[in-house]
């Protein structure tokens, strides 16, 4: 019978491909780890694992496969039998990218924690992508998450549209420049943007042309924070979503509605058929309440 601690290591031994990581990893002792291995390959009467160089034999990468359908499956359904139970104590883990985290979610997290105090709820700081990695997996209960798609194994429930706008006090001169090219500038024109590895970026590389500027650069940050702050201290003009400034009082530079652009969604993510607990269902009541509100201030 294969023990579900000896797979677990087993499969993160062929994630990390090195004893020494995946013992940090798991919280165990590097001695542990071989044990776990070498009663796995005791039981199932084969080689499962090359050491010098490290690599897994044919039937180490089959039984790896396995594994790691057996263990997610398993988180999957433990997930649900949470939700089923509705219980007053455990966890509830969320991803979403800092910038939806802290707009929608603070007030929503505050009423959550005063009504549910018995779960412990995390929050991975994530982008789009990596928190549908995460709820796929059953890493995560539930994703806030941009511009996703409906596909196999999750289910995307739309909260609001999201527009664009273009922070910074110089858009319309360089747009004027491009007409009249006889119009000098003191410097070429700079577009503060995420880096490449967002969804938002791969969304507004295609729009960038409609803007109709003359030949420009970009500044790539990491936060739609950061977008705002070097925008606001005059480096360029920051392209980023309406409701990224719904609660910026005291912005300094315009603000240029970009109807151009193409909308896309802002939502939650679940995996298909994924029992919902009481508590998430208030959470999301909650956080459609808080997208109401900061739509009508």
């Amino acid at each position: 019978m294969l023990d579900l601690n000896w797979l677990r290591t087993f499969v993160t031994l062929a994630q990390q491909q090195h004893f020494g990581k995946a013992a940090a990893a798991l919280h165990m002792t590097q001695p542990n780890v071989s044990l776990h291995i070498k009663q796995l390959e005791s039981t199932t009467r084969v080689k499962l694992i090359e050491r010098t160089p490290f690599h897994l034999t044919q039937a180490g990468v089959r039984l790896l496969l396995s594994s790691q359908k057996t263990l997610m499956e398993l988180q999957v359904c433990q997930a649900d039998l949470n939700a089923i139970n509705d219980l007053s104590q455990g966890t509830l883990t969320i991803a979403a990218s800092d910038i939806i985290s802290r707009l929608l979610l603070i007030s929503p997290f505050q009423l959550f924690k005063a009504q549910f105090p018995g779960i412990d709820f995390s929050l991975l700081n994530t982008t789009s992508s990596q928190a549908s990695e995460l709820v796929k997996n059953a890493q995560a209960d539930l994703g806030f998450v941009i511009a996703q798609k409906e596909s196999q194994p999750l289910h995307f429930t739309e909260l609001q549209q999201i527009h664009w706008c273009a922070l910074g006090d110089n858009l319309a001169l360089w747009q004027q420049a491009k007409r009249q090219p006889e119009l000098a500038l003191e410097s070429e024109p700079t577009l503060i943007l995420l880096g490449h590895d967002t969804r938002t970026r791969d969304l507004l590389d295609s729009a960038l042309p409609s803007l109709n500027l003359p030949q420009y650069r970009i500044m790539e940050v990491g936060s739609v924070d950061a977008q705002i702050d070097w925008a606001e201290a005059g480096f360029g003009v920051a392209i980023v979503p309406e409701f990224s400034i719904y609660t910026k009082r005291h912005l300094k530079t315009k603000v240029t509605p970009l109807p151009e652009f193409p909308t896309t969604s802002l939502g939650y993510i679940v995996r298909q058929n994924q029992i919902l607990s009481k508590a998430i269902k208030q959470l999301l009541r909650w956080v459609d309440e808080e997208i109401i509100r900061l739509q009508n201030r």
